[in-house]
């Protein structure tokens, strides 16, 4: 029989939630839960004060709609707030996650664009294509419909559309529910592209939400009170817990897609996106190795209450800041934050660019500049690059680029020499790529003038062997010289990630970096000269915007007014400044 201070907090869980119907509560099937956790550490609890007003735009209620197998975060949110760590930062998950491209999935305006376009080059294939996209951008709103045996749907009347039944779940992105259920059977290459698996014959007010940590009965029946949902510790995996493994992660993070001949025909299967495949063959096996969950949810500094009906502290808590690179996208998101429906702050979006550009800045490169010399006009230095993450870099999506810009200036400041500077409209100057849709920069040795800009990037090929930005007709890699993790062996036969272009016979271009030298005239200026060198980055290549253009969807035209608006600026990764000829 309940106690009465249990009655008085599920109460006050209950109210804390939106106005939804609650499902009665069960019996928690099994596995069976342990009854206590002992507090990790002595940390006393300090109730947060509540946060100050976000400057800018608030950002809309998180969503709260629930379906059969999935709540969206708005059901989960009322006890997962206003939470703090030892320091006293904010590490709620509500706030950490709603700003992130995680939950932003399907509100991506350039991942709608690209879809939109590929469906427009391919109607024939419209179920196909928004059926694989889905799985991993609105993944509630497909996993649902395809248990039901109806086909998934995005554009016209899809999940897109408001008065689509589903479009709550698919809005509410990459959510709670859907990480937090996904079962360790399966986990590997049998759920690779989206195929993770979720228990459906578990009926609605009994399923199973996984977590780090064991959860008491009392905490479990509230929980199952207020959500719907009974925690459960996740299960033994690997090298740990099944939750916090990069096998959960690779489920969408290695994704292979159809790909089509000259004559609109499927022939085989591409290799989009393998970011765990990078950091399995090689960096895995490294000592003091990272995992996905380790550099992407940072832990938080000591204990973290992480319900409002606890009193519990937990440790080692992962924050929910999924921090990853693309602040382009995060920037339009936070821009054009109302027209695209997003549910996070000013505020929010602005935590969220700083967790971005300290990974960016401080754990993705480093950049050495050595053996400067000056020979008459010639000057010539050795740039080596570092790698610092556990994948290629620029890894994911293969819109993503990274470059050298080399400048020399001379005793007047005057630039007399210059290599990879950035256009106003986001292209590079001197990038083949860039100037004509049909070409590419190819790797380099050395650079030895203007006109040649050392560009880590993928090229995807078609069946006739031209450059294209197309998915659906992306066959191969003509070059692939993206930075490689420590660990990587080139010449291993991983033909999925494989290097691909000259830099294969490039003896410099190894696990772990990158060198390469400058030779280059500085004419007649006057020493000393001031050599600057600077690793950019850029999440979504000037190429891969400008040729959604040939297809003028409304997806498309949204997306190009943005990019218009909001200038493609690349990240300093790294840089460093010397001078030669004094």
């Amino acid at each position: 029989m309940r106690t009465v201070s249990l009655f008085v907090l599920a109460a006050l869980a209950l109210a804390a939630c939106v106005s939804q119907a609650a499902p009665s509560p069960t019996q928690a099937p099994s596995p069976a839960r342990p009854t206590t956790t002992p507090p990790p550490t002595a940390t006393p609890i300090v109730t947060p004060t509540e946060p100050e007003s976000a400057s800018g735009a608030a950002g809309l209620p998180l969503l709260t709609d629930r379906q059969q197998y999935f709540s969206a975060s708005g059901a989960c949110s009322p006890c997962h707030t206003n939470m703090t760590d030892d320091t006293g930062a904010d590490v709620s998950l509500d706030s950490a996650w709603r700003s992130t491209m995680m939950a932003n999935a399907a509100r991506d305006p350039y991942w709608l664009a690209s879809l939109s376009a590929e469906v427009a080059a391919h109607p024939e294939l419209q179920a196909t294509i928004e059926d694989q996209c889905a799985t991993c951008h609105m993944p509630m709103a497909r996993f649902t419909a395809a248990a039901q045996g109806e086909p998934p749907a995005i554009l016209g009347e899809g999940f897109a559309d408001p008065a689509n039944e589903l479009h709550g779940l698919a809005m509410d992105g990459v959510s709670c529910t859907l990480c937090h259920q996904i079962r360790e059977t399966g986990l590997g290459p049998a759920s690779y592209s989206g195929q993770f698996e979720i228990d459906t014959l578990l009926p609605s007010g009994e399923r199973l939400i996984f977590g780090p940590f064991s959860v008491d009965e009392q905490q479990a029946e509230i929980m199952q009170i207020a959500s719907g949902f009974i925690p459960t510790q996740a299960i033994p995996y690997g090298r740990g817990l099944h939750l916090s493994q990069p096998e959960l992660c690779a489920t969408c993070h290695t994704l292979y897609t159809p790909y089509l001949d000259a004559t609109g025909q499927v022939a085989g299967q591409f290799p989009e996106q393998v970011t765990y495949l990078e950091w399995f063959y090689g960096y895995s096996d490294t000592p003091g190795t990272s995992t996905c969950q380790q550099c992407h949810m940072p832990a938080a500094q000591g204990g973290v209450r992480i319900s409002t009906t606890s009193t519990t502290l937990r440790s080692p808590f992962s924050q929910h800041v999924f921090v990853g690179g693309n602040t382009f996208m995060l920037r339009i998101l936070q821009a054009f934050s109302a027209e695209l429906g997003v549910t996070a702050s000013s505020e929010q979006f602005d935590a969220t660019l700083a967790h971005t550009a300290s990974q960016l800045q401080n754990d993705t490169a480093r950049l050495t500049v050595n053996e400067v010399t000056l020979s008459g006009s010639r000057l010539t230095a050795n740039v080596l690059i570092e790698v610092l993450t556990g994948h290629k870099f620029p890894t994911g999506f293969p819109s993503r680029r990274a470059w050298l810009h080399f400048v020399v200036r001379d005793a007047n400041g005057q630039v007399v020499f210059e290599s990879g500077a950035l256009n106003p409209d986001g292209s590079i100057v001197g990038n083949d790529a860039d100037a004509d849709p049909a070409a590419f920069e190819p790797h380099y040795q050395a650079i030895v003038s203007a006109d040649q800009v050392q560009i880590y990037e993928a090229i995807l090929r078609d069946t006739e062997a031209d450059v294209t930005t197309s998915l659906l007709r992306a066959a191969a890699y003509l070059k692939d010289n993206r930075l490689l993790p420590v660990g990587f062996q080139k010449n291993a036969p991983y033909e999925d990630i494989a290097v691909r272009g000259s830099a294969y016979e490039d003896e410099n271009f190894v696990g772990g970096g990158d060198w390469i030298q400058y030779s280059v005239d500085v004419g007649s200026g006057s020493a000393p000269y001031t050599l600057t060198v600077e690793l950019l980055y850029q999440a979504v290549g000037y190429r891969w915007a400008q040729n959604l253009a040939a297809h003028a969807t409304p997806e498309v035209q949204r997306f190009l007014s943005y990019y218009q608006q909001v200038p493609n600026l690349p990240v300093v990764i790294a840089s460093q400044t010397v001078e030669v000829g004094n």
